[in-house]
């Protein structure tokens, strides 16, 4: 055992003590007002300062050895905690009472006039907003209790008193994979009555467009639980002004989501893998769940369907896409008589843009082929060809529609969507070094 010894002359009053006794006048030394018996040193400095300690630690705590120290300071820790821990046992203040520490009160009062506007906004609009589960992906109970609500769900608005939903085309998109047959069951639909009861219902599809992502179904429910929705003109939008989403993010149903018109005439690239332009741009939160659901004006009418979100995380990144309620009329009725859309075009074959690029051909929509019996051809309209010996000879290019620039096949396909069967339009085309102008009548396209 390693003893601590004093490098001083010998004193006649160091004595030899056992380890008991050593240990407890060491604690009663220490417990005293003054630890080291009593300690006083002067102020010399030098030599004098250091032997004065020595022979004090020396006489109060002969032959220590170093494991007898740190016992005897543990112990005396342990006997004085509340010295050092008695702030955590005195937190509070027993002079004042519960009353005179809980500050009062304020009434809320009446909403400004811009909330009251958007609560009735969301009180009048939500019944027109449903929930819709795809057939083929039922939510499921994990271990937690929690229910895992699958990506193919999503949101709908009651189109009109017959039972008809609008929605998106992705939102149904695994069953519609399956080709179901008008009337098939592909839905579920959940429809918010006046008691703030979630009524269940069967979605039968009617039709569906995977060009401009939007689907209608139909439901077979009383007719005083539908309440269709109001359809504003997307046409008059502007940048700035406020506009409300209310979808079922997340599962989450009904929830509102408030923000502004952030750029108008968007290329939608849509989960179904088309280009849908024209598309509305908001900051207004939309996260998976919100497709299909609603995109309001400050009056509260339609004015989009919320369809796509552009992000890196899956969730809202204030970048939200919604299809105009331009394209949405455009569409719906049709889906709803035909169960399809019938589509105005020139009825002819446009080159891919690879191809066109690969012909040198920057600029316009390079013609391939055009039927003998079309209005295209009648009209004139020249397909590429082969000339002597295999040379490629270029059809007609269309550079614009009716004064509307076309630079590729899409732009194309964008100009010719304003435009209904047995419409009259005016192409401009290059062939070869001329510009000519033709005018021709489109009619379905079969393309």
């Amino acid at each position: 055992m390693q003893v601590l010894a004093c490098n001083l002359p010998s004193q006649p009053n160091i004595s030899r003590i056992g380890r008991r006794e050593l240990f407890f006048d060491s604690i009663s030394s220490l417990s005293s007002p003054n630890p080291v018996g009593s300690l006083h040193l002067s102020r010399a400095s030098g030599d004098n300062v250091k032997m004065e300690l020595g022979q004090i630690v020396c006489n109060n705590i002969p032959f220590t050895t170093r494991r007898m120290l740190f016992s005897s300071l543990v112990f005396y820790y342990c006997c004085h905690q509340s010295r050092y821990f008695s702030a955590a046992y005195a937190l509070g203040d027993p002079s004042v009472t519960i009353e005179q520490v809980t500050p009062p009160v304020v009434p809320s009062g009446p909403l400004y006039p811009s909330e009251e506007r958007i609560v009735e906004l969301f009180e009048k609009n939500t019944y027109s907003v449903v929930n819709i589960f795809d057939v083929t992906l039922r939510p499921q109970l994990n271990v937690t209790g929690v229910v895992e609500v699958p990506e193919g769900n999503g949101s709908g608005v009651v189109w009109d008193g017959q039972g008809h939903i609008v929605t998106n085309y992705h939102v149904i998109g695994n069953a519609l994979s399956r080709n179901p047959s008008p009337g098939q069951v592909v839905a579920r639909v959940n429809i918010l009555a006046s008691e703030g009861v979630q009524k269940n219902y069967e979605g039968k599809l009617i039709g569906a467009d995977r060009a401009k992502d939007l689907a209608v179904l139909k439901v077979d429910a009383p007719q005083d639980l539908l309440r269709p929705i109001k359809v504003g003109r997307s046409s008059s939008l502007q940048v700035g002004q406020q506009c409300l989403a209310i979808g079922n993010p997340f599962g989450f149903d009904h929830t509102l989501t408030v923000g502004v018109i952030s750029g108008l005439n968007r290329d939608i690239f849509s989960q179904t893998g088309v280009t849908i332009g024209g598309g509305i741009q908001t900051d207004a939160a939309i996260n998976p769940g919100n497709s299909g659901g609603p995109l309001l004006d400050s009056k509260g009418n339609l004015i989009g369907i919320n369809t796509a979100i552009f992000t890196q995380t899956g969730t809202s990144a204030g970048v939200g896409f919604a299809i105009p309620s331009s394209t949405v009329t455009k569409i719906v009725p049709q889906l709803i008589q035909f169960g399809k859309v019938v589509r105005a075009g020139l009825n002819v074959e446009i080159a891919p843009d690879l191809i066109a690029n690969q012909l040198n051909v920057r600029n316009g929509a390079l013609v391939l082929q055009v039927p003998g019996n079309s209005l295209a051809a009648k009209a004139g309209l020249l397909p590429t060809t082969r000339g002597f010996a295999g040379k490629i000879v270029l059809g007609d290019i269309i550079v614009a529609v009716d004064n509307k620039t076309v630079k590729s096949k899409a732009e194309l396909s964008k100009a010719l969507d304003d435009y209904s069967v047995g419409d009259k339009v005016l192409l401009r085309i290059q062939r070869g070094s001329e510009n000519l102008e033709l005018s021709l009548v489109l009619e379905e396209n079969s393309s």
